[in-house]
């Protein structure tokens, strides 16, 4: 028997292995230098692994250190006061600790910690094989690293490496606090909880959940994450209530199919409905993906009928020794049971609630400078009888082909055509279903200099028709050809200026647009597929007035504007930018939509432009059609954002269009805390629990013509360090005189689960930048919780 003092401290044990890698790495490389070789490449060092597998951690050694050691070598060691032993990633600290080699079994006695890969365990007593970390631990705390949850129990039973259970414990995220009289805001007791760390699981059984010392959820049997990992089981019922459900009740269960597939069943009673039941199936593979949303409601006491709605979308790569990279197929399929569906489930599936539901697949691939589709589109048009629409019509099917070529002796050509068969159910005076062939043929060159360009481009349309039935003069068959000549240029000036004290390049680029169409008579052409193109900055400098292939406008046009920017000369960012636009035109143009008047103009309206970004924080932009004849705009859209900081922005927009509507969207997302200072902001790093922090949310759309809210969203959001609180009050517009409105409330317990209808989607959707409060944090590291 000896005495000693701390034969060995784990900072020389980490030290040692270091510094002879360090040598390894200078030996090695003077070696390379010598003999002439490419530098030595660094390799990952197994040293500061995150993980350590069974068989890495018991060939590494086993240190132990103490104020007194005695035993037997390669058999039994004893250690006393401040003993610890350390192997690989687990450490245990105790009064008197005793360690047998031939079966691995340590014992501890007296103020034990146990830290193994960063989670912690104290208490008075423990058993445990080191290398299968199996044993037990009496009355221990505990605390985990990658939740930050922690709690204390009568045992702790360990099975292996991956998986304990905790015998009467308690498990919070609440930071805990100074004084004895402490208690958690929430906190989970159960008579045993079962950890399973590889799949990221905790299950307790025989649990109560209490918040603010109420029980809140008394179940005999409850699973929560340990991480961000997919699970399967049960989720947290949801509550809400709403002007035409009455109150919702649902309980999800999440289904994890496999790594790469997933489901989720939503039953949800409605006291003023009845039952549905919503489905979400999940799937991803190497050469294919998609989702699947069904809603069924077996009996619906509003309509007194079964509704449902389906929404399947479907994108997939199918390998083909024919094409360039494969074909690709994207498949999108959305119906509903009625034509009130879309009224009366404003809060499904975004595509289901349109009155206009798209059912659409296209199969696209590429040779060589071909890109070819095939496409089918049937649309499912929900009515009103109050606002009947006209339904589009189907492509059964559209074909359609490109051939790109650039720098063809010195040109660039492009070849359009397109086969397609529009078909309606509906009936349509004086427009039969047909088919019908495009192609357009067209050629540019651009001559390009350091100062500006010039870009001559001639286009070639021809349209051809085949009718079910004869037109109004008893056509069955309709032709077009129209040729189009366009001019485009432009110069950039540059000059290097001051503004407000900031170096600055400012650019002047005037711009000249001219294009030329020559009149063909379409009024007895049917209309399928074209429409007027929106006014602004961009189509401006288009050839055609119309979308679509139904109708070329005969043009005879020059389009002149100018556009002047402030470049970080650094950077190249842009800090500001004002553009104006103005079109001449020569002559009446002639060709019209159905119902339409020639256009005679001779001076179009004036288009004006531009946004400032001078400060990342603060960002405008507008525009603003203004009629010179009349000096009063026809048309604005002026915006402007504030963003200073995390959880703070504010963006407001004002929208103008004579005589149709008038405007005003505000919204935002800041802290209520900053109108009496600060207080509370340690929060959001997860600092601790005491006061909170408020924050206010909302977006309001206001008509000014009606004077009245249209879409509208009001919450409140608290955090309080290890729970978060959100209450919000949607009003949704689904007609001129009838709204949807309903209250969401929900309970965030940080770490554990949330309880409420889900309020963060409303939120995400109508507050633009809004963050969540807790964001997805990266994995906490074991050394950030090294002894």
């Amino acid at each position: 028997m000896r005495d000693t003092s701390l034969l060995t401290t784990p900072s020389r044990f980490a030290l040692a292995p270091v510094c002879l890698s360090v040598a390894l790495l200078q030996s090695s490389l003077a070696g390379a230098q010598l003999l002439g070789n490419d530098p030595l490449q660094l390799q990952p060092s197994p040293l500061l692994q995150e993980q350590l597998s069974p068989q890495v951690r018991s060939s590494l050694p086993t240190f132990v250190s103490g104020q007194r050691i005695t035993g037997r070598p390669d058999l039994e060691t004893v250690v006393e006061g401040d003993a610890m032993l350390r192997k690989g990633d687990i450490v245990i600290k105790a009064d008197r600790l005793e360690y047998d080699q031939p079966t691995d079994l340590a014992k501890a006695i007296g103020h034990v910690l146990v830290n193994r890969a960063g989670n912690v365990y104290e208490g008075p007593l423990l058993e445990l094989r080191v290398d299968a970390f199996e044993g037990f631990f009496n009355e221990p705390t505990y605390h985990f690293l990658r939740n930050d949850a922690h709690g204390q129990a009568s045992r702790v039973d360990f099975v292996d490496d991956q998986r304990a259970v905790i015998h009467n414990a308690t498990y919070t995220t609440c930071r805990r606090l100074p004084g004895p009289s402490w208690m958690p805001d929430w906190i989970l007791k159960a008579s045993t909880i079962s950890l399973d760390n590889e799949e990221d699981v905790g299950t307790a059984s025989g649990a109560l959940l209490s918040f603010k010392g109420v029980p809140v959820l008394p179940v005999p049997f409850i699973t929560f994450p340990l991480s961000d990992k997919r699970k399967s089981g049960v989720l947290p019922p949801t509550l809400g209530l709403d002007n035409v459900n009455g109150t919702e009740v649902s309980l999800p269960y999440y289904w994890n199919i496999a790594p790469n597939r997933d489901a989720t069943l939503t039953p949800t009673v409605m006291t003023k409905r009845g039952v549905n039941l919503g489905t979400e199936f999940r799937y991803l593979e190497d050469n294919y993906a998609g989702t699947a949303n069904v809603e069924w409601m077996p009996f619906d006491q509003l309509r007194d009928s079964s509704r449902w709605g389906l929404n399947i979308n479907h994108q997939a790569r199918i390998k083909s020794a024919w094409t360039d990279n494969g074909a690709a197929l994207n498949l999108s399929l959305n119906r509903v049971s009625d034509d009130n569906y879309w009224r009366d489930f404003t809060r499904t599936n975004s595509s289901l609630t349109q009155r206009l539901l798209a059912n659409d697949a296209t199969l696209a691939w590429t040779n060589g400078a071909w890109a070819n589709s095939v496409r089918t589109l049937k649309w499912q048009t929900l009515q009103d009888v109050t606002a009947p629409i006209v339904p589009p019509y189907d492509r059964l099917p559209q074909l359609a082909t490109r051939y790109t070529r650039s720098n063809l002796a010195g040109m660039d050509v492009a070849l359009d055509a397109d086969y397609t068969r529009f078909q309606s159910d509906g009936i349509r005076t004086g427009q039969p279903n047909a088919e019908r062939t495009f192609s357009l043929l067209q050629a540019s060159r651009v001559f390009q200099s350091s100062a500006g360009y010039i870009t001559p481009k001639v286009q070639l349309h021809a349209t051809n028709y085949q009718f079910d039935a004869p037109l109004k003069d008893g056509a069955m068959r309709a032709s077009r050809v129209v040729p189009t000549l366009s001019v485009d240029t432009g110069v950039v000036f540059e000059r290097d200026t001051q503004l407000f004290g900031r170096a600055l390049r400012q650019t002047l680029e005037p711009r000249a647009f001219y294009v030329n169409t020559p009149y063909r008579d379409q009024s007895l052409l049917p209309n399928y597929d074209s429409g007027a193109n929106d006014f602004n900055l961009s189509t401006i400098y288009s050839e055609n007035a119309f979308v679509g292939n139904d109708r070329i406008s005969d043009s005879n046009l020059l389009t002149i504007g100018v556009t002047s920017r402030f470049l970080d000369p650094a950077t190249g960012a842009e800090n500001a930018r004002i553009g104006v636009a103005q079109r001449l035109r020569f002559q009446d143009q002639n060709v019209t939509l159905p119902g339409g008047l020639p256009a005679q103009d001779r001076i179009s309206d004036m288009l004006w432009g531009g946004s400032i970004n001078w400060d990342p924080r603060w960002r405008f932009d507008g525009t603003v059609q203004f009629n010179p004849d009349t000096q009063q705009s026809v048309r604005s859209t002026l915006g402007a954002r504030y963003n200073p900081g995390r959880y703070r922005t504010l963006s407001a927009a004002y929208r103008y269009q004579r005589d149709l509507s008038e405007q005003l969207d505000v919204g935002w997302q800041w802290p209520i805390n900053d109108l009496w200072g600060d207080r509370g902001q340690k929060l959001n790093a997860g600092q601790g629990q005491g006061e909170g922090r408020w924050y206010s949310v909302g977006r309001l759309n206001y008509s000014m013509n009606e004077r009245k809210l249209v879409d509208s969203v009001l919450g409140l959001e608290y955090d309080a360090g290890c729970w978060l609180g959100r209450m919000v009050w949607e009003r949704l517009q689904t007609s001129s005189v009838t709204a949807t409105q309903r209250i969401m409330f929900q309970l965030e317990f940080v770490g554990f689960s949330r309880l409420g209808v889900n309020p963060l989607k409303s939120l995400k959707d109508n507050i633009p930048n809004y963050q969540y409060l807790r964001e997805p944090s990266v994995m906490p590291s074991r050394f950030s919780n090294y002894d």
